[in-house]
């Protein structure tokens, strides 16, 4: 295999071959094919794309890289995953709720990628929580519990683990193809029985418009359906960040929030319908409303945040402990702002929190826990001069001014506007 043959031959549009494909992934995962040419490669498959048949030769040549999760014990194994968006925090709502329902839930999740963030890096905000977890020690959780959160394993999908990292920081993080194998081969390692995906559109996800979401769920289930894993997938809107709370502390406390019956609306009905539409997958006989309500019973009861208090407390984390949130700086709206909020640039509040440094622009780059952006004018709101429109979290108050100041050149008004928006998700 020559590196550089393979790297031009996908540059110039043409398609690799399964022996290709397997070769680079095996030689990645062992160390023998450098980083800087992986990255012109992953480079040149965002340009260029992949046939369906070179992504599924991507993805099963990803699990192959390395072993997979056996199951434990009886109960049916599921799993939710999200493509990414802003404030999207609702793994750490989903695998609990599973888990009371009786379902084994070895969730194996990911860091920030790009504007987006990372359940790992939420997670890590609670001091002690485990995210490296060995193939041992989740069977013995799952069989404890029902549930965990961790990163992929040494063994586990390698050259996965290795290739997100690079993707992040080479600004290759929306390919369809680099992203259907990523989450697929990560999911089909954890030896799943149902599987149910939340593929987001908009400017504060990957792909910015419905029909780039419709083309990634296709590929995602059609990825599921020749491993033998029953999927569903839900298009769901990121034109706005979901909920309040952007940023790793504050994602937790949004979330233990749902756990207890409150939080936003919008997080506790998208979490409870992700649940929901999975069951019926594994199980069409289901009635949804039923589902509904009964999931909905889990997080009023508190029964769902027992779960996840168990689920910290076993993987080292103390709640008591949670990283602090910073410094308060208020973004108001100013003087020529005034109407209804029409656009909201995801991706600006995105970099912004990079910059605050809850994400990285370096692979090395160190998450700190408590900056965040609490948003309090969802699409729609009307606005009016001095009305605070977010709260930026940041013991950096030139930064947080900064940011703010770039955050409220995204936003778009209209005196008169009569726009509908985005419904918060479509099965279709």
């Amino acid at each position: 295999m020559i590196p550089a043959k393979i790297i031009a031959k996908k540059r110039d549009g043409q398609e690799l071959s399964t022996y290709e494909i397997r070769s680079v992934i095996s030689a990645y995962a062992k160390g023998d094919f450098p980083e800087y040419q992986m990255a012109a490669l992953a480079m040149a498959i965002y340009l260029r794309g992949m046939t369906d048949r070179e992504i599924a030769d991507l993805t099963l040549a990803m699990v192959e890289s390395g072993e997979t999760l056996q199951p434990v014990g009886s109960a049916i194994r599921v799993d939710k995953h999200s493509t990414g968006g802003l404030g999207d925090k609702t793994s750490l709502i989903i695998a609990p709720m599973l888990a009371c329902m009786g379902f084994h839930v070895p969730m194996v999740s990911g860091r920030g990628l790009g504007i987006t963030g990372g359940t790992l890096d939420k997670l890590e905000a609670i001091p002690g929580f485990r995210t490296n977890l060995d193939e041992a020690e989740i069977a013995k959780q799952l069989e404890q519990i029902g549930c965990v959160i961790t990163g992929a394993t040494e063994r586990l999908v390698p050259a996965d683990r290795k290739l997100y990292s690079l993707r992040d920081v080479t600004a290759t993080v929306p390919s369809i193809p680099l992203i259907t194998a990523s989450i697929m081969s990560k999911k089909i390692a954890e030896s799943l029985q149902g599987l149910v995906l939340d593929v987001k559109f908009g400017s504060g996800s990957f792909q910015r418009d419905a029909s780039q979401a419709r083309v990634l769920k296709a590929k995602l289930q059609a990825i599921g359906q020749v491993a033998g894993v029953k999927t569903s997938a839900l298009i769901s809107d990121m034109t706005q960040p979901l909920g309040m709370m952007i940023g790793n502390a504050c994602e937790v406390l949004e979330s233990m929030d749902v756990l207890r019956g409150g939080g936003p609306a919008t997080v506790r009905s998208l979490s409870i319908e992700l649940v929901a539409r999975l069951l019926l997958c594994i199980d069409p006989s289901n009635d949804i409303a039923v589902l509904r309500q009964r999931l909905g019973s889990l997080l009023d009861s508190g029964e769902a945040f027992s779960k996840f208090e168990q689920m910290v407390r076993i993987q080292g984390g103390d709640l008591t402990r949670l990283a602090p949130l910073e410094k308060e700086t208020r973004v108001i709206a100013q003087p020529m702002m005034r109407g209804v909020l029409t656009e909201i640039d995801c991706v600006t509040i995105g970099y912004g929190m990079i910059e605050l440094g809850g994400g990285r622009s370096k692979k090395e780059d160190v998450v700190r826990p408590g900056v965040g952006i609490r948003w309090l004018s969802p699409l729609g709101t009307v606005v009016t001069p001095g009305q605070t429109l977010a709260i930026i979290y940041s013991n950096e108050i030139g930064t947080a001014s900064t940011v703010g100041e770039s955050i409220l050149k995204g936003l778009k008004f209209d005196s008169k506007s009569t726009r509908e928006f985005p419904p918060l998700w479509d099965a279709n």
